[in-house]
């Protein structure tokens, strides 16, 4: 793909310039430019490779919630329940990222998409979908801290040593490697990535070896317990409504296990040579579903039947190797000595989620502040580019891990970890919806598809159907707090405190668009008003400059990253 250069002669954009958005009243004042070059004390510096790109999308897409929560899925649905919900789940997710992907390509602006939001759809959206993602990331950054002190008390117990210490030891890691640069923070993501892809695929060639019959007890399972006790388990009922209870239960595990995904949205201020990285990355989400996401829950729905008792045992678990259905696959075939090594899988999973997730706290909330929607003091970064008091603002707020250490505080965080899915929830559609803005303005404006660096292969239809099918999810997620469920907390009474946790996120996230609208009296973006220039030239102008340099130092020979290019990078 060439460089998308606008054709000055007959450009609509011209006939109907956009206005600036720095003339905008926000809550901070006026909005700041959009123009990377504006200010270089608030610049982000374009240090993340292609292959570094590549393989943090991947990371961000994979972790706990594949390698342990399909466990608690498949013992509350059966295996073709989990099947269904992943595959449709991870059909949203691509469309969610080729929208994405088609307004990170043509305009790759350091606040990411919360800056889409404001520029192409409403003012709002971006200020609610901004601190909306904030406050999903520094929700998931202190669990993550201490799901990771929970793994290692499978080799070191609480009474011996206070789980504080290895919150406090992770988070001083994860400070130190976000405060070093993009450059250190994309190398060691990278490799800490790559672990995970290793261990996924090692899972995935050992569970299809047991399928088959090759583990230690020469069963060959097939689909035999899709028959016996069956593929569907009935949930909250008996005969369809049972079945399809059971079913619709699982989409709320499987939107958990795909969060993160849009991580690459997030990366593109930082990412050099955006307009050929980004696309590819978008265009391999939809293989990495196919072979991490629904291979892994067909392979252990064949492994595992759903009513067994060491599968009952994995899912009253609460994080680390005994949680995980694959070592459930393991015990059941009769492989024993590697629950250790997956343990040890889990806790750089764990580690590799907890930084990744302090990096797009400390973005978004830059993001917000290039925007005007926070203290301009967040957009300021050092000379290595990094937002430092973005950065330092997030790392504090992931202190609250260390009220976990307590067992009474475990129920309470729990909650707040419910609104995580939500607030992802309401992450997909506000990138959707802004989507559909972003689409309509280029058509209005002119903007030919040839000139695109990337377009959503499915267009507005794909988005339209993501968008319905995210807000269905959203609006019945949590289900089961109207059902009369004996057992659980409160009894068979409506479970109030789930129902909070579970949708007060909607709430919020309509509060702080309507309320920026009341406060700074802004207005939804026209096709003909989106800004689709703003920054452009700058970015079209560091296209070439870093296309020129790569072909300098490049000579016409053959790079040093052939080895790479031809036979791993494939498979990323």
């Amino acid at each position: 793909m060439g460089l998308m250069q606008r054709k000055n002669a007959d450009s609509s954009v011209d006939d109907h310039p956009s206005p600036p958005p720095s003339h905008e009243k926000t809550l901070f004042g006026e909005g700041q430019a959009l123009d990377p070059e504006e200010d270089p004390d608030t610049r982000l510096h374009r240090g993340l490779k292609s292959r570094q790109i590549t393989m943090i999308a991947i990371g961000g897409a994979i972790g706990t919630g594949l390698i342990i929560g399909t466990g608690s899925a498949l013992a509350k649905a059966g295996p073709l329940s989990i099947l269904i919900s992943y595959s449709i789940v991870g059909f949203i997710v691509y469309m969610v990222m080729c929208a994405l992907g088609e307004m990170a390509a043509y305009l790759p602006i350091q606040s990411g998409f919360t800056g889409y939001a404001s520029r192409f759809c409403d003012p709002a959206l971006g200020f609610s979908l901004g601190y909306t993602y904030w406050f999903k990331y520094i929700i998931v950054t202190p669990n993550q801290l201490t799901a990771a002190a929970l793994v290692i008390q499978y080799w070191v117990p609480r009474e011996r040593v206070n789980p504080g210490v290895f919150i406090a030891v992770f988070l001083v890691a994860i400070i130190l490697i976000n405060y070093l640069g993009i450059r250190y923070f994309g190398e060691i993501e990278f490799w800490l990535s790559s672990v995970k892809i290793l261990t996924i695929v090692g899972l995935l060639i050992l569970s299809l070896v047991l399928v088959l019959g090759g583990g230690p007890d020469h069963d060959r399972k097939g689909f035999r317990y899709w028959k016996d006790p069956g593929a569907m388990k009935t949930l909250y009922g008996t005969g369809d409504k049972g079945r399809f209870l059971g079913l619709w239960s699982t989409f709320v595990t499987a939107t958990f296990a795909y969060l993160g995904t849009e991580l690459v949205g997030v990366t593109v201020g930082e990412a050099q040579n955006p307009r050929r990285v980004i696309p590819r990355a978008i265009k391999l989400t939809f293989w990495r579903i196919v072979v991490f996401y629904v291979l892994s829950v067909l392979l252990i729905g064949m492994l595992v039947p759903y009513n067994s008792r060491a599968l009952s045992f994995a899912t009253k678990q609460t994080t680390g190797a005994s949680a995980s259905p694959f070592v459930v696959a393991m015990i059941e075939s009769g492989i024993s000595g590697l629950p250790g090594f997956l343990n040890a899988c889990i806790l750089i999973f764990v580690f590799s989620a907890a930084n990744s997730d302090l990096y797009i706290a400390t973005r978004t909330l830059y993001g917000l502040a290039k925007e005007g929607n926070s203290h301009r003091i967040f957009a300021r970064t050092d000379r290595r580019g990094v937002p430092i008091y973005a950065l330092g603002l997030s790392a504090t707020i992931a202190c609250i891990a260390f009220l976990n250490v307590a067992d009474d505080s475990k129920k309470v965080f729990s909650y707040f970890v419910n609104l995580v899915t939500i607030f992802g929830l309401l992450t997909w559609i506000s990138i959707l919806v802004t989507h559909i803005s972003f689409v309509k303005a280029r058509r209005a404006q002119g903007v030919e598809k040839r000139e695109m660096a990337y377009t959503a292969p499915f267009g507005l239809n794909g988005t339209y159907f993501a968008l319905v099918f995210c807000i269905v999810i959203a609006v019945f997620k949590n289900f089961d707090v109207f059902i009369r469920v004996p057992g659980r907390d409160g009894g068979e009474n409506f479970d109030y405190i789930n129902f909070i946790t579970g949708y007060l996120g909607i709430p919020l996230y309509l509060i702080m668009i309507f309320g920026y609208k009341f406060i700074s009296h802004s207005k939804g973006r026209t096709p003909l008003e989106a800004d689709l220039v703003t920054g452009k030239e700058a970015i079209d102008r560091e296209e070439e400059e870093f296309l020129a340099d790569k072909a300098a130092k490049q000579g016409g020979g053959k790079s040093g990253g052939w080895f790479y290019r031809h036979f791993v990078a494939w498979l990323f």
